[in-house]
């Protein structure tokens, strides 16, 4: 078989004697480029989450939404998919600029239905597609290594009740957050997010009754 596997997952494998099971899989599930399935599935998503891990082997997971098709499906081995004003501290960029290796899981919560990704990434602040996505400050590439469908038995099912309003306009504007306006960040807030109006500054423990509520 391929290097799909690492020593420990072979390890683990063997404990439980799945190997020949793990093989199996592998080959009859797992792709280096995108089927119709795959590729509709994942232009359909307006969310997903993306692990990377840092320079040093730490890892963190994030989850990411905007419009149906935030994540653009460029051919059968290339996606793309913008990043949106965030908390400034860039983890996810920085992380997928330091390593390159990223993963992607698409959920659909209401059937449910999943399809992982593990891709070796590119991040770029003026990639010509940028302007696919309104409101977005950067771009990154992934180009496939794996990709395969998941079992979806252990996903809770879900009902939508709407779209985050905080999603950018076809002009690119959206709400400004309410962490924006806490009273501890004030002063190092970029000049064009300091609060002017808009409810004036709040503290930690208004931002966290906020978060609570539901309003934030």
């Amino acid at each position: 078989m391929t290097a799909f596997y690492t020593e420990q997952q072979r390890s683990w494998q063997d404990h439980f004697d799945s190997r020949p099971l793990a093989d199996r899989l592998e080959a009859a599930i797992v792709a280096d480029r995108l089927d119709d399935g795959s590729a509709a599935f994942i232009a359909s998503r307006d969310f997903f989450f993306l692990s990377t891990v840092d320079g040093a082997g730490r890892p963190t997971v994030s989850y990411k939404g905007g419009p149906t098709g935030v994540v653009a499906v460029l051919d059968e081995r290339t996606l793309a998919f913008p990043h949106y004003d965030g908390n400034g501290m860039f983890l996810s960029m920085g992380n997928a600029t330091e390593t390159g290796q990223v993963g992607l899981l698409f959920i659909d919560l209401e059937t449910p239905n999943r399809v992982r990704v593990q891709a070796t990434a590119t991040v770029s602040a003026d990639d010509e597609l940028l302007a696919r996505w309104p409101g977005a400050t950067l771009v990154t590439r992934a180009v496939v290594d794996e990709v395969f469908p998941n079992c979806g038995r252990y996903v809770h099912v879900h009902e939508r009740v709407r779209a985050s309003e905080y999603v950018p306009d076809a002009g690119g504007s959206a709400p400004r957050p309410s962490w924006k306006r806490l009273d501890v960040v004030q002063d190092v807030l970029p000049d064009a997010d300091r609060t002017q109006g808009e409810g004036g500054v709040i503290t930690f423990e208004e931002y966290v009754g906020k978060v609570a509520s539901g309003t934030s």
